[in-house]
């Protein structure tokens, strides 16, 4: 007695591009979605870590009674008037390297501050680079001003409303900021060393 087979149900070639056509209008429809969260999620971590630096060099300063290494109003980072940031962070995170060799600008080897290094060197992102440097969530540089003048007054590196920057000094000892996704100081378009409207993290406000 022959047995009668039951047709398989399959899908055919066009059911399956169908399928496929379709998954890729979801993943296009959620990608910017994701992108937004994977971009506040870095926003997030760079108003943390700006935190912490200035809370690093407040605590210098009531520990030794003296802002780190600063003689006078410096930023630190890759503002155009910025020099190099790694011996602040050798000096905050107690390495004995640097302007702190011998523990010559932290004699109590105190550590202030300890991010993390960096997971790809050639392409610094999230923590401390090979150099020294402190690098945002984005790949730049934070920029980190210290009162090394000691008049509780800080020039703001961004301009006011009418453009004129630095017109009302920031009284506070120690800022910090990062140039956000854009890696540029204020907005790009329209051309603006503004931090409003910009994607710019800054740690006063």
């Amino acid at each position: 007695m022959r047995r009668i087979r039951e047709p398989t149900s399959a899908f055919t070639l066009i059911e399956l591009l169908v399928v496929i056509a379709i998954i890729i209008i979801l993943a296009s429809l959620l990608f910017p979605a994701f992108r937004g969260v994977q971009n506040q999620a870095k926003r997030t971590q760079a108003k943390n870590d700006l935190t912490q630096i200035v809370t690093a060099v407040n605590a210098f300063y009531t520990e030794y009674g003296k802002y780190p290494l600063a003689t006078a109003d410096t930023i630190y980072g890759p503002d155009p008037t910025g020099v190099s940031s790694a011996d602040l962070f050798y000096t905050l995170r107690a390495v004995a390297t640097g302007a702190n060799a011998g523990n010559a600008t932290n004699p109590r080897a105190i550590v202030f501050i300890s991010p993390p290094d960096v997971k790809d060197p050639a392409n610094p992102r999230g923590g401390i680079g090979t150099d020294g440097q402190y690098y945002d969530p984005w790949g730049t540089r934070y920029n980190v001003a210290i009162d090394g003048g000691y008049d509780n007054q800080i020039t703001n590196p961004y301009p006011d409303a009418d453009g004129s920057a630095g017109a009302t000094p920031l009284h506070l000892g120690v800022i910090g900021w990062s140039y956000g996704a854009d890696q540029t100081k204020g907005t790009q378009s329209p051309a603006s060393p503004n931090y409003k409207n910009s994607d710019d993290v800054i740690s006063w406000q």
